[in-house]
């Protein structure tokens, strides 16, 4: 696994224990709730992590970006879907986007390199 993945997979791990440890009730709720939103339902979780993909991008979330290309990777989203959501994104968001791609590019080659 790359550095840059694995640095990020083991951030956010560690911060989510950190966060879940104080046992907010609202925040676990919340984290409940994002959980069961990608779960397989009248559209399936692969549909459901590119439209997260797409949101991420246009709102310019560089961590989501990477969380969602992470499960992307995991269920099979292949080179070329993942920049048709890079066209859709961009066009949604217009040219403020393009930075986010740039990082999300870079990520998704990450990912594509640890299965070669």
């Amino acid at each position: 696994m790359s550095n840059l993945v694995q640095e990020f997979n083991e951030y956010r791990s560690k911060m989510n224990d950190v966060i879940l440890d104080k046992d907010n009730l609202v925040i676990k709720r919340l984290w409940n709730l994002d959980t069961n939103t990608y779960a397989e339902g009248a559209l399936d979780t692969k549909t459901k992590e590119l439209l997260g993909l797409v949101a991420s991008m246009v709102l310019r979330c560089d961590d989501c970006i990477k969380y969602h290309l992470g499960k992307a990777h995991e269920l099979k989203v292949t080179t070329e879907q993942v920049y048709e959501v890079f066209a859709v994104a961009n066009i949604v968001g217009g040219t403020i986007v393009i930075p986010h791609t740039r990082r999300a590019a870079e990520y998704w080659e990450e990912l594509s390199a640890d299965v070669q």
